[in-house]
């Protein structure tokens, strides 16, 4: 029984994991301007560059996630101030996603006269995969982690993600075939509402990390972080 407990926290938590990352990733995102950006390439050089872009944002996440903590010591950073500022970029992300109309992402995506070869570092991988709001979710979701194994949930989830921005970008046409407008645009509605309730909770983490921090109220299970004012 213990066994079946642990596995469905795990999987539970690996779940919630991803969809954390997924929602602000969106591969469909990813596919649309993959499609846009490659338009006259070869379908060799289209696969080369979704492998290029996949392999850095993958590595860029990775990086961020390890570096968490040393970033948020070497800046005097609280883990309740990154909180509360990731919840709120996040959720400004989430309303983007869910007013969008569809034509302004084309747009800021189709770049002007002839379409750059390499585009794997920029716009691929940066912003579109790993963006700063994405970042800042790997790192919130890592500094949550309550174990090293929770941790591994959460760079699985990364890698889980980030390879299916591969396949959305090697598939680009038959998803943008299937979809097509007004299905991208549903689904990112929906990405974008599930978006706002992560970016809510983490404000919400946050603020309950300022009043254990400040040692206001002590709250089970929260200790206060890297930079907090307890009166000793």
């Amino acid at each position: 029984m213990e066994i079946i407990d642990v596995v469905q926290t795990t999987v539970l938590y690996l779940l919630i994991t991803i969809a954390g990352i997924f929602v602000i990733v969106n591969p469909l995102t990813t596919a649309f301007a993959f499609m846009s950006l490659t338009t006259r390439m070869k379908e060799e050089r289209k696969k080369e560059i979704a492998l290029k872009a996949t392999k850095i944002s993958t590595g860029l996440f990775f990086i961020f996630a390890i570096l968490g903590g040393v970033i948020f010591q070497l800046f005097g950073i609280t883990l309740a101030a990154f909180r509360i500022a990731g919840g709120i970029i996040l959720f400004g992300i989430a309303m983007g996603m869910i007013r969008s109309q569809g034509e302004d992402e084309r747009k800021q995506t189709k770049p002007e006269g002839e379409i750059a070869d390499d585009i794997s570092v920029i716009p691929l991988a940066i912003p579109f995969i790993s963006g700063p709001g994405s970042i800042a979710t790997v790192m919130i979701l890592t500094s949550e982690a309550p174990t090293i194994y929770h941790t591994g949930l959460v760079f699985l989830a990364v890698l889980i993600t980030t390879v299916t921005c591969y396949y959305s970008m090697v598939y680009s046409k038959v998803i943008v075939r299937y979809l097509g407008d007004s299905g991208k645009q549903i689904i990112t509605k929906v990405f974008g509402l599930i978006l706002a309730v992560i970016s809510v909770q983490f404000v919400i983490n946050g603020a309950a990390n300022v009043l254990v921090d400040f040692g206001i109220f002590e709250i089970p299970g929260i200790e206060p972080g890297v930079g907090a004012h307890v009166d000793e």
